[in-house]
């Protein structure tokens, strides 16, 4: 346990941050799974609809540095290839 004032300082913003990265990398995670699951069942419509929530929270996710530049990147052209996929897979 931090011992001086300017530690336990530290430790409350660090909790706070913590939860605020938390649920950002959650809403990401939640909205990339939903389009790789409606992929999955060829509902291509509605996961290319989703496509700008999930863009939306990879973009609030780089600016807020929760996570880097080009993993943000990464991942929405995986994701995009990947629809673009099973979309000319008919």
């Amino acid at each position: 346990m931090p011992i001086t004032t300017s530690a336990k300082k530290a430790l409350r913003q660090s909790k706070r941050k913590r939860v605020a990265n938390v649920r950002s990398l959650d809403k990401m995670k939640v909205v990339s799974k939903e389009i790789r699951s409606l992929a999955q069942k060829k509902k291509l419509d509605e996961a290319k609809a989703l496509l700008p929530r999930l863009y939306k929270a990879i973009d609030k996710a780089v600016k807020n540095n929760v996570i880097k530049k080009n993993t943000g990147a990464r991942r929405k052209s995986r994701l995009s290839a990947a629809l673009h996929k099973t979309a000319t897979q008919k």
